[in-house]
């Protein structure tokens, strides 16, 4: 498609009924303005391909809601995408280079013949290079493109950035060059290849595979080379309640250690049994050893140890209860996650910024505003960044209010599950 036949079609409102399924039932006027904006900033930036034939894909963030820190022990998880995006145009071609400008950010290229790590570039372009890479180790061979994103997945908003980008990349590639047999699942898989290997972050699989599959998600990662994924539906709305994330703007500068700590502190534990992740070891036995594995691990560890367990079980019970209609339950179970993170797996702030509290304020405020009901919790990875809280509709103004009066306007934002993951959006949504 042409970027003046695309254009076209978004001044028609041909998109609106697709835009209305991603983004909520008012959101179709804006995306047509976001949408024509990103193509025609394409084309300044890219002005060879003014008359190039274009596609246009999506990728979205995700929200956390049940498994806090589980799914890098091989737990389990309930999250969900939502509508907020990454948005990229593209123009393919085999000129053996990938180019890439996103919004805000200096472009850079990656040359298709050097696919090996580069450590000091930047982690964007060792993202591309590690997913081609990926696919190039599966016998897919890309030839190259240039594409434009633009993005309201706000970098260090807690609702996964990073594996936006790497879902729309895999989902690029897998989409033109390799006829789409990939397919979500393992898209998020290479999305994580590239993050581990090329990145050098060791994190777990649970943001690119809600990004890749979209929906409502309880995933099991007990095996992740096949993790059992259940999507269902379940509007909060319809319960009387709404999603609100609040971006606290902590810095996340500096926070490596704690979020290594975290993972590297559970594999000890799970060493000590002769095991490699938490997930492999009887809770039994990890509570009867307690007293040995103080010889040989720090209590927080233990603590660490603990909050695993417990928040693996209610990941799974959280599912059920929204599968079961049973609202109030699931509310409880929330608040049950929120507290164990704070007092088990402490990663609410770090102990190296004792005075940076900026979550926990969050959290404090929003028990005020919500007075015992809805729920409120620690939004991802933890240590600076967001709070998660499920509002009654009838609080939702009032507590977006008050959060914005305390960390500044358009910190706090009503989330919407979205039902697809990484999509072409100039192919139609089956």
């Amino acid at each position: 498609m042409k970027i003046n036949d695309f254009i076209s079609k978004l001044d028609k409102g041909d998109y609106n009924l697709q835009f209305k399924t991603l983004y909520g039932i008012r959101e179709a006027e804006r995306q047509n303005a976001r949408y024509e904006k990103a193509v025609l900033e394409f084309k300044k930036f890219y002005p060879k391909h003014e008359s190039s034939e274009i596609s246009v894909f999506s990728a979205p963030g995700r929200t956390e809601i049940g498994g806090n820190h589980t799914d890098h022990q091989h737990g389990c998880v309930l999250a969900a995408a939502v509508n907020l995006d990454v948005i990229g145009v593209v123009s393919f071609h085999n000129e053996g280079v990938v180019r890439v400008k996103s919004e805000g950010y200096d472009p850079f290229e990656v040359y298709l013949d050097d696919l090996d790590i580069h450590e000091k570039e930047n982690s964007s372009s060792e993202i591309v290079r590690g997913i081609v890479a990926k696919f190039s180790q599966m016998g897919v061979n890309t030839e190259g493109f240039d594409l434009y994103t633009t993005s309201d997945v706000l970098s260090g908003s807690g609702i996964s950035s990073s594996a936006a980008f790497e879902t729309l990349i895999g989902t690029i590639i897998d989409y033109h060059y390799n006829n789409g047999m990939a397919g979500a699942v393992e898209i998020a898989k290479i999305g994580q290849y590239a993050e581990n290997v090329y990145f050098g972050k060791n994190s777990g699989l649970m943001d690119q595979m809600v990004s890749s599959v979209g929906g409502l998600v309880s995933i099991d990662f007990m095996n992740t080379d096949n993790p059992v994924i259940k999507s269902f539906e379940c509007d909060f709305e319809k319960f009387g309640y709404s999603i609100c994330i609040t971006d606290t703007k902590g810095s996340h500068a500096d926070l490596t250690d704690d979020y290594v700590a975290v993972r590297s502190e559970m594999e000890k534990i799970a060493a000590y049994f002769g095991k490699q992740y938490l997930r492999e070891i009887c809770e039994e036995e990890f509570y009867s050893e307690i007293p040995n594995l103080r010889k040989v691990c720090n209590d927080r560890a233990i603590l660490r140890g603990m909050h695993f367990f417990s928040e693996n079980r209610r990941a799974q019970k959280e599912s059920d209860a929204l599968l079961n209609g049973d609202f109030e339950c699931f509310l409880e179970l929330v608040r049950q996650s929120g507290d164990s993170s704070a007092n088990l797996l402490q990663n609410l702030y770090s102990v190296t910024k004792p005075f940076n509290q900026e979550i926990p304020l969050a959290i404090a405020v929003s028990k005020m505003i919500l007075n015992g009901k809805g729920a409120v919790r620690v939004h991802g990875g933890g240590f600076a960044g967001t709070v998660q809280a499920i509002v009654p509709r009838g609080t939702v103004e009032k507590y977006m209010s008050e959060m914005e009066r305390i960390f500044g306007e358009g910190s706090c934002l009503i989330l919407h599950i979205r039902p697809y993951g990484g999509i072409e959006i100039t192919k139609e949504t089956e």
